[in-house]
């Protein structure tokens, strides 16, 4: 289905626990290793969640 690929670029989802994110205490930055956007809520900013991302596979803090 087309409409799928823009609706999952509108809604931004935390890449360490999957919730939609959105306010201003999520954080919304670019992968050190290829510049890959990601997303994280508050809550697992706060307690130093890792995360990885889904393009190369980064793992950071």
């Amino acid at each position: 289905m087309s409409d799928a690929e823009p609706r999952s670029r509108s809604t931004r989802t935390c890449v360490s626990c999957g919730i939609n994110v959105s306010g201003t205490n999520a954080a919304r930055f670019d992968c050190p290793e290829c510049g890959h956007e990601i997303n994280r809520c508050p809550k697992c900013r706060k307690q130093s969640n890792l995360y990885r991302c889904p393009d190369c596979g980064f793992t950071g803090p």
